[in-house]
């Protein structure tokens, strides 16, 4: 049996594959990783010097340190957020792909539960 995700995507025409990032996804960040994202997403790629030059010209109130500005980069790096690219010239790109499991989670918890409830009562009707 298919899963309720599979069925309402074949509904919709595949519209859902498109992918990116959503508001959504940037509201789960913490404060410093989300003034990071806004400023990748104003460029989609940036070099790490030009970051820094962003990361000093924000308010004071939202500005980075250096070493806060390195772990926030290397952690959107692990977490699929950004790209990073080169050795000696380092640059960081958007990864504008969808994040595995982002999104699906609740999609597989429903119809998991669908499954649980048809096998249930099919198991209901066998021993009437």
């Amino acid at each position: 049996m298919s899963g309720v995700f599979d069925r309402l995507q074949s509904q919709l025409g595949g519209q859902g594959d498109e992918g990116g990032i959503t508001p959504l996804d940037l509201a789960g960040l913490s404060p410093a990783l989300r003034k990071i994202m806004r400023l990748m997403l104003r460029e989609v790629e940036m070099s790490y010097s030009d970051l820094c030059e962003a990361a000093k010209g924000l308010p004071e109130a939202d500005s980075l340190t250096p070493a806060e500005l390195d772990k926030a980069l290397d952690d959107l790096s692990r977490q699929g957020w950004l790209i990073k690219m080169g050795e000696d010239k380092i640059s960081y790109r958007v990864n504008l792909r969808r994040k595995a499991g982002s999104t699906l989670g609740i999609w597989a918890t429903l119809s998991s539960r669908i499954e649980e409830s048809q096998s249930s009562s099919s198991e209901e009707d066998k021993n009437d």
